[in-house]
């Protein structure tokens, strides 16, 4: 059986707040445990009208403070915008309040624009080129502390904190087969290398400590609702927010447009088309096919479904049919 799992960026729709959106994140996350999903990651965003999940340490031991079983991690910090010793500090305190239930993903990118990347960091000095560096200092941190060692992480040392390695480009491919760490591929909005990225890490991955052989996570968008009508209408939230991003009009979640797609102009309709490529939309028997269709083609061992939909019992009953649909594949 498939493994599944849960990316949630805690969306703010439109006439809610950041306090919604938690609730939401959490309640999604009691669903999602009982449904049986092996993850609920939660995604660093910066300066986003439209995502609540910026402070995503926190919003993790939220999550994991009111669940039980699933594991609770980031999909990912933005290692660039930290240091890793004060990433080890915060992950090793989850693992402690929560031991072997915190995941940590890491990415290199800044999860915002330019000029909020500088005012969250202060300088940008520190750039994404040093990103391998920074990881084997933060893995090195939760190593056992040695006698005499000057700098420890305290919480953090000797920890269990299964690293991740995320991507949307060869670059994190080839990190991740060098260091023997499981990845995560960004296919939910970033598909276009997707399949040379899984054959890069799949060659190239040698055995470490942490993972005798490659594990691939793929992520997929589900807007599955009833009827393919439905789930049609459902998904034009998450293309208005799509496209008012790309237009530099970022905002938070708007509701269903009815004809949405109709209206698009070409170069837009294409955009979506391309982003949208790793995703089902529509009834379960939709959904189920599509779903079908991707493992097959990529041989994924993990798929991590995240579902932009601006109703909350609508955006529960996606994930619920996903569930349904992996316990019969």
């Amino acid at each position: 059986m498939p493994v599944f799992s849960v990316l949630d960026l805690s969306p703010i729709t439109q006439g809610s707040d950041a306090a919604q959106s938690f609730r939401n994140s959490l309640d999604l996350a009691q669903h999602a445990e009982r449904w049986g999903y092996r993850r609920f990651w939660l995604a660093e965003h910066h300066n986003m009208p439209g995502i609540a999940s910026a402070a995503t340490s926190i919003l993790i031991g939220h999550v994991a403070g009111g669940t039980s079983t699933i594991r609770v991690g980031a999909g990912g910090i933005m290692l660039p915008n930290h240091s890793p010793l004060v990433i080890a500090e915060q992950f090793g305190t989850l693992a402690s309040l929560y031991p072997s239930r915190i995941d940590l993903g890491l990415g290199r990118a800044p999860g915002t624009d330019q000029r909020t990347a500088y005012a969250l960091r202060r300088n940008l000095t520190s750039d994404e080129d040093e990103f391998p560096r920074d990881v084997v200092e933060l893995m090195n941190y939760f190593a056992p502390a040695e006698p005499g060692q000057a700098i420890r992480a305290v919480p953090g040392a000797g920890l269990d904190v299964p690293i991740w390695i995320l991507g949307s480009s060869l670059f994190g491919a080839q990190l991740a087969a060098m260091l023997g760490l499981p990845y995560a591929f960004a296919s939910h909005f970033a598909p276009q290398q997707m399949m040379q990225a899984i054959a890069l890490y799949r060659e190239r991955f040698k055995p470490s400590e942490h993972l005798d052989k490659p594990y691939v996570m793929l992520g997929f968008n589900i807007f599955g609702a009833d009827t393919d009508e439905e789930a049609l209408l459902l998904s034009t939230s998450w293309k208005q927010a799509f496209v008012n991003l790309r237009s530099g009009r970022p905002g938070q979640l708007p509701p269903p447009k009815p004809g949405y797609d109709d209206e698009l102009p070409p170069q837009f309709r294409a955009m979506l088309d391309q982003v949208l490529s790793c995703s089902a939309v529509g009834s379960p028997q939709t959904v189920r096919a599509t779903l079908q269709q991707f493992l097959q083609r990529t041989g994924a061992d993990e798929l991590m479904l995240t579902a932009q939909i601006f109703d909350h019992k609508a955006r529960l009953r996606s994930f619920e049919i996903a569930a349904e649909i992996r316990d019969n594949l």
